[in-house]
């Protein structure tokens, strides 16, 4: 796949399944700090013509979806949850080295990660959370710059990156589009896919705050909504950040 080039509004790995433990608007224009003014300056480290979006948010914030609303405008989507599932599957070197630091209790009984026992262990301990991010994150972005060397010279990539602000990868992207929803939305999301409200704020407190996302923020989404209103703020996303970008 990775020698292959990649189509606009695709997901690049699109057939590997998402990775929960790896959670890992258009505003009014009286209220600027929800979009925020953006001045493009081309970096030559990319294409002239291509432009890298770090697309991050908290776990329950909507941020898949943006990523399924970009595609849908052609954008190219490089989604890290899914390479994180993809690089500790059954026979690969990091699932290999998951084992090696968290032992066979982590292994389901086909052969695949447990991800639930190894959730159960690293969400109770920063230190075993560390070393977890310590094999998985590398693997990710080895495999996330294979994908993006596929794109077209042209292309919108977009990287789909939760633990963009915990990994210090705010400054490899021509711009950074940060998605925040309320609280207590989140939280009702997150209940409806099947956490425990305990869970659901556990997961959120592990992961950067508001405003630590805010601070790297070129544009911040506002997710509270209705998918519709959501919909229009990527419209004048795309508008008026995006093809200016490309010009």
């Amino acid at each position: 796949m990775v020698g292959l080039p990649l189509s606009a509004g695709k997901f690049a790995v699109a057939e590997v399944m998402s990775c929960d433990w790896c959670d890992w608007s258009d505003a009014p224009e009286d209220a600027p700090p929800c979009y925020l003014s953006v001045t493009f300056e081309p970096s030559g480290r990319y294409s002239a013509h291509m432009v890298r979006i770090g697309l991050t948010g908290g776990i329950g914030s909507g941020k898949s979806t943006v990523a399924g609303l970009l595609a849908a405008r052609g954008a190219v989507v490089i989604d890290a949850d899914r390479i994180a599932r993809e690089v500790v599957e059954p026979g690969t070197p990091g699932l290999a080295a998951v084992i090696e630091a968290f032992g066979d209790g982590v292994l389901a009984a086909d052969g695949a990660l447990d991800r639930p026992a190894l959730a159960g262990i690293v969400f109770a301990d920063p230190e075993a959370r560390a070393r977890l991010d310590g094999i998985v994150h590398p693997l990710v972005r080895e495999r996330a710059v294979e994908l993006a060397a596929a794109a077209a010279a042209d292309a919108v990539l977009v990287n789909d990156v939760p633990l963009l602000v915990e990994t210090g990868q705010a400054g490899s992207y021509d711009l950074v589009l940060v998605v925040e929803a309320d609280l207590d939305v989140r939280l009702a999301r997150l209940v409806e896919r099947g956490m425990t409200e305990d869970d659901a704020r556990a997961r959120i407190a592990a992961q950067a705050t508001d405003e630590q996302r805010r601070a790297v923020a070129d544009v911040v989404l506002d997710n509270s909504g209705t998918l519709e209103r959501l919909e229009e703020q990527v419209d004048r996303f795309w508008t008026e950040r995006v093809e200016p970008a490309r010009s």
